[in-house]
């Protein structure tokens, strides 16, 4: 695989759907990745926000191996504000 072009994510079967400049395309189940990383509510939230916002950062996220050490810097995009 080289160069990711673009993603999409289906919320009718939870995936994001990546294509890559060589034409393959991947799909990444998210309830998967959320069991995997997703062990508190903020953790989930995120992961959500994400999703939602950014599915090219979640998927490089994912491929590249690197959601753990992201989901450990804290972040709070997916917290509700007060």
């Amino acid at each position: 695989m080289n160069k990711l072009l673009s993603c999409r994510f289906n919320m009718d079967t939870n995936r994001v759907e990546a294509r890559f400049e060589d034409g393959t395309t991947i799909a990444i189940d998210c309830i998967a990745v959320e069991d995997e990383y997703g062990n508190t509510p903020a953790q989930r939230a995120e992961l959500d926000w994400l999703l939602y916002n950014k599915p090219l950062e979640y998927t490089r996220l994912v491929l590249r191996g690197e959601m753990e050490r992201y989901l450990s810097l804290g972040c709070d995009h997916g917290r509700p504000e007060n």
